[in-house]
């Protein structure tokens, strides 16, 4: 577990470092994963109609919700380490 933990903390800190930026799409990906695996499932109140990034995130985040924080640490490591190749 700590050893996921520093490779997802890693990841965090690689992804500032990439080359170009990532789509909005796979940015909303590592969103969510990075929200499921450090904080867990969605919470919180929605954001307003009018929040139209807010509520992407929210609804990103929400689509993950019941997978299990090792699951979406494992994945955000794996879609990072993809985006720096």
């Amino acid at each position: 577990m700590a050893d996921l933990k520093a490779k997802f903390n890693q990841a965090a800190e690689d992804i500032k470092k990439l080359g170009e930026r990532p789509d909005n799409d796979t940015l909303l990906k590592l969103y969510a994963l990075y929200k499921q695996g450090s904080d867990g499932d969605v919470s919180g109140p929605k954001p307003g109609f009018f929040d139209f990034v807010g509520t992407a995130k929210y609804e990103a985040w929400g689509k993950l919700k019941g997978m299990k924080a090792d699951d979406a640490m494992q994945k955000y490591v794996d879609l990072v380490k993809k985006l720096g190749s």
